[in-house]
């Protein structure tokens, strides 16, 4: 007998919530941006399995390849729950690109993975918008990435981002803290915000202090809580290149996880103690908001967060007012914030900073 049952359902990718047809327009879309981003040694097309680069086309003669890759962190949860897409790519390149140039090395070519439940290809979009700027401002080219679309794996609207990047230093020239002395001064290069370490922290005084994000700060009352929070990390590549490739940096230190305390002993060979004053710059009224919200102790404050410093430079003496100098025409404010000693390989952090609500005693010391 003939059945009368209707035919099984036809399953397809769409139906298990995966859309090509949605990967494929995402990809068109955005390959103009990746266009943007080109530079000699990439055309910066997308579409094939792999990108290429051509380090002789980039002026290399005997290069040493450096690699770096990363994330944003909980900060893209901030960004998620305020609808703040457009700039959170720039973050995603800043936290590789500035670990690159620690290493003496420029970032040459970046590679970006943006995972998601289901792919709204306009934020999708707006989040690759802001990881090509991030790669014209470093000069490096998006030469590729992955979009993957994982039900099940996400909430709602959720999505996540890491970033690769590849950059070149010639043999000899690369920065790996040797060059570092007792008397070499530490200059500070100043933060744009948070940047995109502590954000755990920041959300949790959020949550439980009930912050209103999007009524003015208390602390800037021209801009919205949430738009001083979501500030894009500082890119420092191009301003930091030129005294780097003149031999004239013995060390850096980007100030991302573990801060100042944590961080500046990562360059400095045994036997070095780093000394910083936080009198020799002016607390952000932001970071100072922090610690009062959460009467966060000195030494919490200077491995959570960068304290307004985003880069730690180690110069010698009689270059130390010129290099100020050159970085300052090249667009960044810097500060001569301390110095390097013989002692425990380690970083103390003494003074004292205009907290919130008034003074607060800073002494804070971290050995590596």
């Amino acid at each position: 007998m003939p059945s009368n049952a209707p035919p099984p359902a036809s399953y397809t990718y769409a139906r298990a919530g995966v859309s090509i047809a949605a990967g494929n327009a995402l990809v068109k879309a955005i390959g103009p941006l990746a266009k943007s981003t080109a530079r000699p040694g990439a055309d910066a097309e997308l579409g094939g399995f792999g990108g290429f680069f051509d380090l002789k086309a980039a002026g290399y003669s005997d290069p040493l390849l450096v690699a770096a890759n990363d994330g944003v962190g909980t900060k893209v949860k901030l960004a998620i729950d305020h609808d703040r897409h457009d700039a959170i790519g720039i973050d995603l390149v800043a936290m590789c690109v500035n670990d690159m140039i620690v290493q003496g090395a420029e970032p040459l070519f970046f590679l970006d993975y943006f995972a998601t439940g289901q792919l709204d290809n306009g934020v999708a979009e707006r989040v690759v918008a802001g990881i090509a700027e991030g790669c014209k401002i470093a000069g490096c080219a998006l030469i590729g990435g992955e979009t993957a679309e994982m039900p099940g794996m996400y909430a709602a609207g959720d999505y996540d981002l890491a970033g690769f990047c590849v950059g070149a230093v010639e043999r000899g020239q690369q920065l790996t803290g040797d060059r570092v002395s007792a008397r070499d001064v530490l200059l500070g290069l100043a933060s744009s915000g948070v940047h995109s370490n502590g954000y755990s922290l920041v959300r949790r005084l959020a949550e439980d202090l009930g912050w209103r994000m999007n009524r003015p700060a208390l602390f800037d009352m021209d801009r919205l809580l949430i738009d001083t929070l979501i500030e894009p990390t500082r890119i420092y590549v191009k301003s930091l290149l030129p005294v780097v490739r003149a031999g004239r940096v013995h060390a850096l230190a980007h100030i991302t996880g573990g801060g100042l305390l944590e961080n500046v002993p990562r360059v400095l060979p045994d036997g070095l103690h780093a000394r910083i004053d936080a009198h020799a710059w002016p607390q952000p009224r932001l970071m100072a908001f922090l610690q009062a919200q959460g009467n966060v102790e000195p030494e919490e404050m200077a491995r959570t967060f960068n304290c307004g410093i985003g880069m730690v430079l180690a110069v010698a003496p009689d270059e130390a007012e010129a290099v100020a100098r050159d970085l300052a025409a090249a667009g960044e404010t810097v500060f001569q914030i301390g110095e390097v000693i013989a002692g425990t390989r380690g970083c103390t952090v003494f003074g004292s900073i205009e907290t919130w609500s008034g003074r607060g005693a800073w002494e804070a010391t971290h050995h590596a």
